[in-house]
């Protein structure tokens, strides 16, 4: 999966340190991220000294400083908080990283998909919610604090389920509706507030397409982080009635498929596809 990183994990520990010119900078315009993309779909990531020759306004840099994000590979990871803006010579530009799947850079991926995590919570928290005063970041973790009421405020992160529902030797797959992705995919939504993940899995069944389960079983988790989730996989059996009734306000399509074939094949990426293959595979948790 996109987390299972050539050389081991990525270093998370907050630092409070300045980039030095070799260091990664990722920067972010809306929903996209500047990078250059090779003819073998490689993508690579500007340094520090190369952002600071193109950014706009220089002058914002001590306004809106980086932000260190993490470690990959003994290389430092920033988030420029200002606007880079247009790199002058087109060798870098910006892409959609929400969209991006390059197994061929898959710890690119991962780096962006965490930054921007961290990015979106950074610039949603810029201001205390409790008193609107303007926030401070910490000196020894990730937290921003407000020093005038004391509100700590801690990244964010969603907890969501992924739902492998399975009816002897058929897998339920569905497609959204009206958004962008449109691959086949697993039943999932996120936990609500009081409610178990196992209690979330059975409601999210019920809710998409109206069918009941049991034996609900843990599989594998993933950090997902152009949503800010944690997506918590778990395989489920049919209890009882088959028959889909379609919720199409969330879901376009749900459909049985024959564990020998499977439209959606793993991708190196994702939890859904993996779960996809290990159902295919007859791996799956019993």
């Amino acid at each position: 999966m996109l987390q299972d990183l050539d050389f081991g994990y990525l270093d998370n520990q907050y630092r409070y340190e300045e980039p030095t010119d070799d260091a990664v900078v990722i920067c972010i315009q809306g929903k996209n991220t500047l990078l250059h993309r090779a003819s073998d779909d490689s993508l690579t990531l500007p340094t520090w000294g190369q952002v600071k020759q193109w950014c706009d306004r220089w002058e914002r840099w001590m306004e809106e400083p980086t932000r260190y994000a993490f470690t990959m590979q003994e290389k430092q990871y920033f988030l420029f908080m200002g606007k880079a803006g247009d790199c002058p010579d087109d060798y870098y530009t910006y892409e959609n990283a929400t969209l991006l799947r390059q197994v061929t850079s898959k710890n690119v991926c991962f780096a962006m998909m965490t930054a921007w995590h961290l990015y979106q919570w950074y610039r949603v928290n810029r201001f205390c919610g409790a008193c609107g005063e303007k926030t401070v970041h910490d000196g020894k973790e990730r937290m921003m604090r407000c020093e005038k009421c004391g509100n700590m405020i801690f990244p964010r992160i969603a907890p969501a389920v992924i739902i492998g529902l399975t009816h002897g030797d058929k897998l339920m797959l569905s497609t959204y509706a009206g958004r962008e992705y449109k691959r086949y995919g697993l039943l999932a939504g996120f936990i609500e507030i009081g409610e178990t993940a196992e209690e979330a899995v059975a409601r999210e069944v019920m809710e998409e397409v109206g069918l009941k389960v049991k034996n609900v079983r843990y599989y594998k988790s993933q950090p997902w982080g152009v949503a800010g989730n944690l997506s918590i996989g778990y395989f489920c059996d049919l209890d009882g009635d088959d028959t889909v009734r379609l919720d199409e306000n969330e879901l376009a399509s749900a459909e049985w498929f024959d564990r020998n074939d499977l439209p959606a094949k793993d991708d190196g990426i994702s939890l859904t596809r993996e779960m996809i293959r290990i159902f295919g595979e007859g791996k799956e948790p019993k």
